[in-house]
């Protein structure tokens, strides 16, 4: 033990990485097992999953035409791509070109990604502070429960973590070795980052930037010159897609969804840039989050939509933030054990003000990105705080109180989800009491087994919570949402769904409707709204696509609609929601009626022409065609305008047009005007599709198609004769 006056650091500080021959027994099967159970959380159950309509249309696109899968376009005939850059989008599509389309085909590269985030964090804490740290921050990352979630789906944000991580653990590695190449990699990646969810992707880069400039062993004059070089790196990184597209005349590429004039520039800095810290843009503003996360505030990360999420370690790693730092003490500005610290520390401070803060949408998983950050600074933070306890008398006190802290919380979370697992918060308060109460009695002599058990039972509290919330998901006992807005747990907040109120919201989606921000796509499952609904929709939404194509195997999983839309069954033929353009227009069709369509498509390139990405999505998964998506997600987007809508009737390419409802004219028509302009032409012009046409049955049918309605959504058949 040292004395009272010994210099912190000297008492905490980590020793040099062992050898192979030194690495404790225990510590070789540590990573597999956690790697293991990590599998088995996000591959379990998953064909029975919901998985993200939106993406699973635009990576079935990807795989019928190399354009859509370079463009991320929504439809194989390249009208519009989804409001993100395709990065995720090209690797999901690679897969299921070499393996054929489905859901495992889909997800293996996210696993695998996710896997090997897990595996690179275990690297970079172990080279820090050893092996009994990186194995508590590999078990927090694979245990929390919003990465599970997003883990098990197709959005983006699993490859967008697996980059940061990686990005950076090779700039720690920069730091540490002060070598060029890793840091040019540390680049590259948050580069590929940005190419996945474009100004998220660069949250962390003002850490990594302050602790290379503080704490590399270089000069000046090498610093500044490998900066410039990484900076390079990180520009070609981040900005070749764009480039790119810029360089396709506007008339040979698709409209780049989210954007307002179809530009992947524009995207960057409206859309997907400053509009979602600050709101407007497409985004949800006026408090935040879209009713997806509660309202913005310092303490959003623990309110009850969020709190279940992330929260559960977060006082832990503050703690052992704040406690790492000081027992730093005057350590030499090259110590990699605080620039460790300061690293994620910075990423988690980063990423908690800006999630916290953002005015615009703001969904629950967008914090899977804050779980590298808790994880590190609970393992090698963690681990600080248990040697100083041990040798120091004065911090003999600051683990037994962050751990106190940490059940305390637990126990809060838990009772917020009222009736579940009820067992569950009063065995966290024994162990944690008698965890603590352990450490404070076996911390002296020689009774180091008791200590070590009195640390393993304060682990297995601390842990109990998020994994509960994790296996809720794949053993479906919990969790939420679908495909458009995943979650784990009980539902304890009313920021996530419920009528009025529905995860749909994002993009300026009506209340209660099925607008929502993009990846959206219909959502999943029965579990998400009222009467079976999707995420709180009114009566008369579609739900999850089925359809007669064999490929829609991610689509729908089994998932059923508000007012009986049938979601795929194996073996079977789906719905869309109600019969004809059922459903207000947000996407329903009859299998009926896409058989007719297809029937008499005559050659055109897209099957139908519809309002919103949503409607398109459903539709290309149903029937394996092209579907036009007007206006966006939401509507927002003048993809669609009367003159291109000409030039596509006049060459053949596009015969039907779905219109009135929540469509064209209707709620989610677009916000310029075009869309009434077009659907007047179309009306003025075009041949009603009647029910009788193609065989809807009076029981799947929920609208009439009379033309001159707008409540009601109607197909109109175009041929170029009408454009003359």
């Amino acid at each position: 033990m040292t004395s009272a006056t010994a210099p912190l650091h000297a008492a905490t500080e980590p020793p040099a990485p062992s050898p192979t021959a030194d690495t404790p027994r225990w510590s070789r099967p540590a990573l597999p097992a956690i790697l293991v159970l990590a599998a088995g959380l996000y591959a379990w159950n998953l064909s029975g999953a919901g998985l993200n309509t939106f993406y699973s249309a635009a990576v079935l696109s990807g795989t019928e035409s190399w354009k859509a899968w370079f463009f991320g376009s929504l439809d194989a005939g390249n009208f519009l791509t989804v409001d993100k850059p395709p990065l995720a989008l090209m690797v999901m599509g690679l897969s299921c070109r070499v393996f054929g389309y489905g859901t495992w085909q889909m997800m293996l590269p996210l696993i695998g990604a996710a896997l090997a985030t897990i595996w690179i964090l275990h690297a970079s804490v172990k080279r820090v502070w050893g092996h009994g740290a990186a194995a508590l921050a590999a078990l927090v990352l694979a245990l929390t429960p919003i990465t599970v979630a997003i883990n098990r789906d197709n959005n983006p944000d699993t490859l967008l973590v697996f980059l940061m991580v990686g990005g950076a653990a090779l700039g720690l590695r920069a730091v540490r070795d002060g070598r060029l190449l890793p840091l040019l990699g540390s680049a590259a990646c948050f580069g590929l980052a940005f190419n996945t969810k474009m100004l998220q992707g660069y949250i962390a880069l003002p850490a990594l930037f302050v602790v290379y400039v503080y704490a590399t062993d270089l000069g000046w004059t090498k610093r500044v010159r490998n900066l410039v070089l990484a900076a390079v790196a990180l520009a070609v990184s981040s900005f070749w897609w764009a480039a790119a597209v810029s360089l396709v005349p506007a008339s040979e590429r698709p409209y780049i969804g989210g954007s307002t004039d179809g530009t992947a520039w524009d995207l960057i800095t409206g859309y997907n840039g400053l509009g979602r810290i600050f709101g407007g843009d497409g985004n949800m503003g006026g408090g935040g989050g879209g009713g997806f996360s509660g309202a913005a505030g310092i303490g959003r990360m623990f309110n009850d939509v969020l709190g279940g999420q992330i929260s559960w370690l977060l006082p832990f790693a503050g703690i052992a933030l704040v406690g790492g730092l000081a027992l730093c003490g005057r350590a030499p500005r090259t110590d990699l054990t605080r620039a460790a610290l300061l690293l994620w520390g910075g990423w988690t401070v980063l990423h908690y003000l800006t999630f916290s803060m953002a005015e615009g949408t703001m969904h629950p998983y967008y914090t899977t990105a804050l779980a590298p950050g808790i994880a590190a600074l609970c393992g090698g933070g963690g681990v600080m705080l248990l040697r100083a306890f041990r040798t120091d008398r004065r911090w003999a006190w600051v683990l037994p109180l962050a751990l106190g802290v940490t059940g305390v919380w637990a126990i809060v979370l838990l009772r917020r989800a009222s009736g579940w697992n009820t067992w569950l918060w009063p065995a966290i308060a024994v162990v944690t009491a008698l965890a603590v109460a352990g450490l404070l009695v076996f911390r002296s002599g020689r009774r180091t087994r008791l200590l070590a058990v009195s640390v393993t039972a304060a682990v297995v509290a601390g842990v109990a919570g998020p994994a509960a919330y994790a296996w809720s998901v794949p053993s479906g006992s919990g969790g939420g949402m679908g495909g458009t807005n995943p979650t784990a747990g009980p539902s304890t907040g009313g920021g996530t769904g419920g009528p009025g109120g529905g995860d749909d919201g994002g993009r300026g989606g009506t209340p209660g409707g099925g607008g929502g921000e993009a990846p959206g796509g219909q959502p999943q499952g029965a579990r998400n709204g009222p009467d079976g609904g999707a995420n709180g929709q009114a009566p008369g939404d579609a739900g999850e696509a089925g359809g007669t194509s064999p490929r829609n195997g991610p689509a729908a999983n089994g998932g059923t609609g508000a007012n009986g839309g049938a979601g795929e069954r194996p073996g079977g033929t789906g719905g869309f929601g109600g019969g004809g353009m059922g459903g207000g227009g947000m996407g329903g069709a009859s299998s009926e009626l896409i058989a007719y369509l297809k029937k008499h498509q005559d050659g055109a390139t897209w099957l139908l022409a519809v309002s919103s990405s949503q409607s398109a999505a459903q539709l290309i998964l149903g029937s394996g065609e092209p579907v036009i998506s007007m206006w966006g997600w939401s509507g927002s987007d003048d993809a669609m305008t009367l003159t291109r809508l000409k030039e596509l009737v006049g060459k053949g390419e596009l015969h039907y047009v779905q219109v009135g409802g929540q469509g064209m004219g209707g709620a989610m028509g677009g916000g310029s005007g075009a869309s009434a302009e077009v659907t007047q032409w179309v009306r003025e012009h075009g041949t009603a599709v009647e029910e009788d046409e193609y065989g809807a049955s009076s029981s799947s049918s929920s609208t009439a198609s009379s033309p001159s309605t707008d409540s009601t959504s109607s197909v109109y058949r175009l041929d170029p004769s009408d454009v003359n």
